[in-house]
């Protein structure tokens, strides 16, 4: 890596070079961008310095999956996995701390991220959020140790996301006071475990309780897979999942259960209990929010995955802006060639995505506060886990899907080189691709989101007369033909009659955006609302319906994650004392905004919410913007705090920018020698005159 001097030198361009242009303060804005658990983070940056945590891209798929092992033992050496678990433990009951630190493994290698994930986020976190006292006491010092290795054996090959209907049983045996675990089926098989392949000594196995005669539903129950011999246990089947297209440092697998008897007291009993007679018993009553509880407990799998995401693609966009700043090509009108960056083309390939990152790391920071209150008790209310519950679900897709098509874009944006395993871009893209469906498939997670909205739009209308009713009606009508016969329009239409650019800066600032972004929200799930209002109580309508507006109702989803990344981007600008950074950071904001209102400018444009010559306007305010931000993308992608050994890409590295030197010298020098061969085509010009 090139020190920050040559870094900046070489991002210049001469408009730029002026006194007066405003500079972000680099380390301030890389606080704001650390968040809340800043110096956790750094000190997990710090830790993955060393070589022996990073990649090894020589290395096979068994060799890969030991080296990850070896490196989960270093992680428990460097007291780097204790964040979460108990004091009394040894721990530091540090929820937002211990998403945050593991976060940070993706540099090194997201197979030891998602690894680490596994053990202690979800394995571990099984015990200790569905458990007692007894259970912890048991199991979670040689969880935290690594003496226990485990599975999280939720999903099934013939379910996937529906874990309400797995298929695994566990049926309670009063005689013996065991529960009998078992796979009836093949579609019932746990697939896609971590350490289920090979390193897994015991699992923590979801199942449908059944005692009896009454099957109450899916419970938690931690099962050993192997005895101290180091072999399986009798009945435990389990199976390799092989070469994978990415993440393979991880040792994924199946595991089915053939009768496998487990003491009755090794039902993990937070929310559900079993006596030795076999009466169940639970203190919540409702069986439906008995298993949305469990599984409300276990959602930091997601939280973790919308910050790696969001990292992943910081990372990305930090080595593929510092080769465009460095890397020329094409000859420009004063004979030089030019630097990719200032390709509007390649400004508006890497710039709005990097806008879109900073507003993911800003949302996530307040998605990390929201899932700290409550994991520490804090703010510990049904409401607030149903609101973490959609954040997650909200947030998680939007991230995932955006690293895979950042990387992509960055991978294509570096040509060549962008194509090369030790630039990063390839084994990256390949290790975060399953991000999209593993915790939860991103469209099912966002059709939760779309369900909560529409929950929410009907809680305005509990308890309200037919007079109330009908007056909001009255007020919809007006609120579509406002929109939809122009008047919205027409006043813009005045106003765009002067400057046009002055006009489109000032009528899309901050509170337009806002007010665009909401709307589109609030407008969407009003109309699906209404569509589906026609079903009633004819359950077989209402399906049917909800069928057809399945994708419009995940679109609207995907715009409320968008409003929330924008509102959290807006409100860290709020935060920013420094006033040249807050004038930069506005400008990204704002095309992080404009960028999502282009996406979307044909619903805008059909719902009177633009007119078509300021629609028309927005893609060219997006230019400047770029246009303006280009000679701040090194400071932005600075700003994320990464190092040498954090980047690890040759082609970040300042290498490019030395052959472009000694390029740009040897043709100075041979033209000053006077022994340059004379160009053909100036030959024959010369000849004509």
């Amino acid at each position: 890596m090139v020190d920050a001097a040559v870094r900046t030198n070489s991002a210049k361009t001469p408009h730029t070079d002026t006194p007066s242009a405003p500079r972000i303060d680099v380390d301030a804005v890389g606080d704001l961008l650390l968040g809340t658990w800043a110096d956790t983070r750094r000190e997990a940056r710090e830790m993955i310095k060393d070589p022996a945590f990073w990649r090894d891209d020589a290395l096979g798929k068994d060799e890969h999956r030991e080296r990850v092992l070896s490196q989960m033992h270093l992680l428990v050496q460097n007291k780097a996995v204790h964040r979460a678990f108990p004091k009394r433990l040894g721990g530091e009951e540090n929820n937002g701390g211990n998403i945050a630190g593991f976060e940070e493994l993706v540099a090194a290698d997201p197979s030891l991220q998602i690894k680490s994930g596994v053990q202690w986020g979800l394995f571990g976190s099984a015990v200790l959020q569905l458990g007692t006292t007894e259970h912890h006491d048991r199991w979670l010092p040689g969880i935290m140790s690594l003496e226990i290795p485990g599975a999280f054996a939720m999903t099934e090959i013939g379910h996937g996301s529906d874990v309400a209907a797995i298929g695994t049983t566990a049926t309670y045996d009063p005689e013996a006071e065991e529960f009998v675990i078992n796979t009836p089926f093949r579609a019932a098989t746990k697939e896609y475990l971590g350490n289920a392949a090979l390193h897994g000594v015991a699992a923590t196995v979801f199942a449908q309780l059944i005692t009896n005669g009454v099957n109450h539903g899916v419970h938690c129950f931690y099962v050993p897979l192997r005895g101290e011999d180091g072999v399986d246990l009798p009945g435990i089947g389990r199976e390799d999942d092989g070469l994978k297209g990415g993440l393979n440092g991880i040792d994924n697998g199946r595991l089915s259960f053939d009768h496998v008897r487990i003491p009755r007291t090794n039902l993990l009993n937070r929310y559900g209990d079993v006596a030795a007679d076999g009466t169940y018993s639970s203190e919540i009553d409702s069986p439906g929010r008995r298993f949305f509880t469990m599984l409300g407990t276990l959602v930091q799998g997601r939280v973790s995955l919308d910050g790696a995401a969001s990292w992943a693609s910081a990372l990305g966009l930090y080595i593929a802006i510092t080769y465009a700043s460095q890397r020329r090509q094409f000859a420009g009108a004063d004979g030089s060639e030019t630097t990719l960056l200032d390709y509007g083309k390649h400004q508006r390939r890497l710039l709005p995505r990097l806008a879109t990152t900073y507003a993911q790391l800003f949302a996530h920071d307040e998605f990390l506060k929201k899932f700290d209150g409550v994991f520490s008790g804090a703010t510990d209310t049904p409401q607030d886990r149903e609101d973490l519950e959609t954040l997650a679900a909200a947030l998680k897709p939007l991230s995932t899907w955006h690293a895979l098509d950042t990387l992509q874009e960055c991978r294509e944006a570096c040509g060549g080189s962008g194509f090369m395993f030790e630039n990063r871009f390839v084994g990256l893209r390949a290790d975060l691709d399953v991000y999209v469906t593993f915790e939860g498939d991103n469209n099912v997670l966002l059709q939760l989101v779309g369900k909560r909205l529409l929950t929410d739009y009907a809680r305005q209308f509990t308890g309200k007369d037919a007079a109330a009713l009908a007056k909001y009606a009255v007020g919809q009508t007006a609120e579509r033909v406002f929109h939809g016969a122009g008047l919205r329009q027409f006043g813009q239409a005045v106003a765009d009659l002067g400057s046009t650019a002055r006009s489109v800066e000032n009528g899309l600032r901050a509170e337009q955006q806002q007010e665009l972004l909401t709307d589109r929200v609030q407008q969407m799930v009003a109309d699906i609302a209404g569509r589906l209002r026609a079903g009633g109580k004819d359950k077989e309508l209402g399906a049917r319906l909800f069928n057809e507006n399945q994708a419009e109702l995940i679109e609207a989803a995907r715009a409320h994650g968008e409003l929330l990344q924008w509102e959290a981007f807006t409100e860290a600008l709020n935060r920013v004392t420094d006033d040249e950074s807050r004038t930069v950071l506005t400008w990204l904001r704002d095309l992080f905004g404009l960028q999502l209102i282009e996406k979307h400018l044909a619903w805008y444009l059909i719902n009177g919410r633009l007119s078509a010559q300021r629609a028309a306007s927005v893609s060219r305010y997006i230019d400047r913007l770029c246009a303006r931000l280009r000679p701040h993308a090194i400071d932005l992608v600075d700003a994320f705090g990464y190092e040498p050994e954090h980047v690890r890409a040759p082609i970040a590295s300042g290498a490019e920018r030395i052959r472009q030197d000694e390029a740009r010298a040897y043709y100075d020098e041979l033209r000053a020698s006077g022994q340059a061969p004379v160009d053909e085509k100036a030959l024959k010009k010369a000849r004509q005159l």
